[in-house]
This record gives structure tokens, sequence and C-alpha cells, in this order.
């Protein structure tokens, strides 16, 4: 399958927002594709954010942070401390952060949560990015849990297997106060990365998965940014 691709010469992205409700929600649901987009977005500006995590998980959060940001030339990593469980009960604040984060960062990516998923935080930011930012490319991962809400994804992202493998090493060393949960193993991540793989042909047979429901594509040949503005303001 032919894909779309961001990265190498004149076609990388400059910003990249992340978000997650809980300290192990980006890595799980978007930690192969920020692998492979460091790797090919080195110049990047990568911003991780967490909106809950205290305590053990807010130690958790920064190291796992550091580690799949290794190759970052430039990244900063924000820790909030809204109560877990009871985001759309402090849904004010929360909107009002997402405020203050608009007027510093101005993505050309976002990756946050699906907007179908069971858990209430994670609705709760899906929502509030899409309303933050309404003329940027969001792109919704997913995170296996008993809820069994994964959808029909529509975008993929090949992940190489050594790739596959440090985010789900990564994982599994640092989010120890996550291991009593029966869905918390490395099975069930590599499992999930190897369907969709499947689905979308990948070389290394795993992929992660989004959901994207609104995207410009444009078929024309980039033009200089002097001549672009001319046409707009003609």
């Amino acid at each position: 399958m032919r894909g779309f691709t961001f990265g190498g010469t004149g076609n990388g992205l400059r910003e990249i927002l992340l978000l997650g409700a809980h300290s192990d929600d980006i890595e799980i649901g978007c930690g192969g594709a920020v692998l492979e987009l460091l790797e090919a977005n080195p110049d990047a500006r990568i911003v991780w954010v967490v909106f809950s995590g205290e305590g053990p998980r807010e130690l958790e959060a920064r190291r796992s942070a550091k580690l799949f940001l290794k190759g970052a030339r430039r990244s900063e990593v924000v820790l909030k401390g809204f109560r877990d469980g009871f985001f759309p009960d402090q849904h004010r604040h929360i909107k009002e952060f997402f405020e203050e984060l608009k007027r510093r960062v101005s993505p050309d990516l976002i990756l946050t949560h699906y907007r179908q998923d069971r858990h209430q935080d994670h609705r709760v930011i899906s929502d509030l990015a899409w309303n933050t930012w309404r003329n940027h490319l969001v792109l919704e991962y997913e995170i296996p849990k008993y809820d069994g809400d994964l959808g029909t994804p529509n975008v993929f992202v090949p992940v190489s297997a050594d790739a596959s493998r440090r985010k789900v090493r990564n994982l599994c060393s640092v989010f120890k106060t996550q291991r009593n949960h029966h869905w918390f193993t490395r099975e069930v991540f590599l499992g999930l990365m190897r369907i969709r793989g499947l689905e979308c042909c990948a070389p290394s047979g795993y992929a992660e998965a989004f959901h994207s429901r609104k995207a410009v594509v444009d078929f024309t040949a980039p033009r200089p940014r002097s001549a672009a503005r001319a046409r707009a303001a003609s």
C-alpha cells in the first residue's frame, strides 16, 4: 500500500504534540510511531504532555518520556496533576490548560486519544484536542483494555521490528506499577501491533493504527512561501 510520507528533505514536521491522559498512554498508543517520527524528523520539536500522574506514576512518566525522546534534539515534557478518573468533573480546569498550551504550541501533527474510547479521561482529552486546534492534523491512537473498545482505524504507521521491541521493552521495564493489570503484558502490546501490521502489509509485520476524522490531501506541487501568501491575498 502506498502511503504519505512525513520526513525527509522539504517534507519534515517542525512540531509534534503528544497528548496522554495518564502516564503510560502515549507510549502504549503511539510509542512506536513516536520512535519512527523521531528517526524521520530529528529536528522536530516534540511536546509531550501527560495530564495525570502523581508519586510513582509521575516518576515513571518522566523516565519513560526520557527513554522515548532519547533521539529528539528539541523536546519538552509537561506533567500535570489532574485527578485520575475524574477528568469530566475537572473539565473547566483542563480546558484552561489547553488554552494556555495553544498559545505556545502550533503543531504540524497532534497524536491524542480515540474519541470513542470508553475511558472517560481519554474522551475528555480527545474532545479538547479537537476543540483547541481546529486547523491541524489530528490522529487518534488506540489503547487495548478490558472494555473492548478497539475500533476500525484508518491510518497505519509501519514500525520496524527493532522499534517495536524497544517500545515494549521500555513499557514493561519502566511502568512497574502497572504490572498487576492483566492487559499490561508484552504479548498484548506486540500482538496488537502485529494485527495492525497485517492490516497494512507492514514490511516488519508490525504497525500502530490511528483514527483520522479529518485530513487534507494537497496534490499540488509545493509553492514558495511568498507565492503562497500572494495567492491567498488575491
